[in-house]
């Protein structure tokens, strides 16, 4: 499998691993909205996870019916979220490196001198942006660009 679908994998696992430790109780069908994937394709994911000992799956107490589960982590699925946590940082980090290179790049191509810091500075540059793009377009003639 290559290195790419490697990390999605990994990526998805862990936020699985991680709604899981916060929501035990939550349903298929709700985790599966929450993760932006089909039921079939969390189903999948989930018996993996169950299938590598890292879930363990057990009828929920409190439930009416029992017919309701709860995913519980078990001591290698912590001692795995832990380690997925510390990769994925890494990885986001690594996004976000690029990312900041990137906003600076292009704050240069419109005019910034200084590297911008956040969403605010981005947004003051394109309205200042913008106002001179209009002040350069209201200097037009009003009937420039019409045809007789």
């Amino acid at each position: 499998m290559p290195s790419r679908q490697i990390r999605i994998k990994e990526d998805t696992d862990f936020r699985i691993l991680r709604i899981l430790q916060q929501n035990p109780e939550i349903s298929q069908r709700d985790l599966a909205k929450e993760l932006g994937m089909s039921l079939g394709g969390l189903n999948y994911c989930l018996k993996a996870l169950i299938d590598k000992g890292f879930v363990k799956l057990s009828n929920y107490q409190n439930s009416q019916h029992k017919l309701k589960y709860v995913y519980i982590l078990t001591p290698s699925g912590l001692a795995q979220k832990i380690s997925m946590t510390g990769r994925f940082l890494r990885r986001k980090m690594q996004e976000y490196e690029v990312l900041q290179a990137e906003i600076n790049d292009l704050s240069l191509e419109i005019g910034e001198t200084a590297p911008l810091s956040g969403s605010l500075d981005i947004e003051r540059g394109l309205r200042s942006n913008e106002t001179q793009c209009c002040a350069v377009d209201s200097q037009q003639p009003e009937n420039a660009g019409t045809s007789r």
